[in-house]
């Protein structure tokens, strides 16, 4: 009897252990948990250890984490007509684990195909060269509309990002075609640039060369012109110099014979005979006439005395007395 009692305690014991047990819950640090009573919403809890009532209370998990959606690549049609094939990947994180659990069946497919038909639309009214130049531009635009439209499922789109955006084969072909042209251009466009702005940098060169050259002519003959007008300055300074120096001699010669001649005390005699030396000096031996000045007159009276007086000494008779 006490061994029956003794089970029968030890089973309740362990059915109250297994409720306790399965009325303990955990939530991870990265996710939040709704609280279902008996089928109804009851409330939302935090991370951390929670309790329940087993049988009568249900968590529900959902990952606060941003989580990716990964589009299936899809055929778009373009503004121009070109069937192009676009893959693309969606960012999201749960706002409201509320709304994520119970606003929507299947939020993984809900976002693919909402993401789908929008990437459609956004893609097809643009041209095939603007659509591969501006994913920016397509991103942005898909992911205001799918953060939009999934706001009432208690999310947030971050972000959208095209993967791949592949034109078929011919399209292709064409493009490398284009582009390779394209290169061509620029680099003849470039070489053209080069050669341009060589020409001017040497025409530049040029002109730089020819104003230096005539600068430095210009200086040479001005130089020059200065150095033949010191020249000629400094020859005339020089001429004038000997002048006036030969002029001072001269007077300074002049005095000294005049000097000589007043302390000398000369007679008309001597003056007459120095007057025939310098008659015969002018004359030079060759001269038929001379022209004597008026004032020497009586010079010329004093020089004929003398003439006979030679002449009378020569013929042996004394020379007459006048009176």
């Amino acid at each position: 009897m006490i061994q029956v009692l003794f089970a029968v305690v030890a089973f309740g014991a362990l059915i109250i252990l297994l409720l306790v047990l399965s009325g303990i819950k955990i939530i991870r640090p990265y996710e939040k948990g709704l609280v279902e009573r008996l089928g109804k919403y009851h409330a939302t809890v935090e991370p951390g250890l929670r309790l329940i009532v087993p049988f009568m209370d249900r968590i529900v998990k959902v990952d606060m984490r941003e989580s990716v959606v990964d589009v299936p690549p899809q055929e778009v049609i373009t503004k121009d007509n070109v069937v192009v094939s676009v893959d693309a990947v969606v960012y999201y994180e749960a706002t409201d684990p509320q709304r994520l659990v119970y606003n929507v069946v299947n939020f993984y497919l809900a976002m693919v195909k909402l993401a789908q038909t929008n990437l459609r639309n956004v893609v097809g009214d643009m041209q095939l060269d603007e659509a591969l130049t501006s994913r920016d531009t397509i991103n942005t635009q898909l992911r205001s509309i799918l953060d939009e439209a999934t706001d009432k499922w208690g999310s947030r789109v971050v972000r959208v990002e095209i993967q791949r955006i592949d034109p078929p084969a011919d399209v292709m072909h064409a493009m490398h075609e284009q582009m390779k042209a394209e290169r061509t251009r620029r680099a003849q466009v470039t070489t053209a640039s080069g050669d341009r702005e060589a020409a001017i940098a040497r025409a530049e060169g040029q002109k730089q060369a020819a104003i230096l050259e005539a600068e430095g002519r210009k200086t040479a003959n001005v130089l020059d012109a200065q150095g033949q007008a010191e020249a000629t300055k400094a020859g005339a300074e020089a001429e004038r110099f000997r002048q006036l120096t030969v002029a001072q001699g001269e007077a300074e010669a002049i005095r000294n014979v005049y000097a000589a001649l007043h302390e000398g005390r000369p007679t008309a005699d001597i003056l007459a005979v120095k007057y025939l030396e310098a008659l015969s000096i002018m004359a030079n031996g060759t001269a038929t006439k001379i022209v004597v000045p008026v004032e020497s007159a009586g010079l010329v009276g004093a020089l004929s005395g003398i003439a006979e007086v030679l002449h009378s000494s020569s013929d042996g008779k004394a020379p007459r007395a006048r009176a």
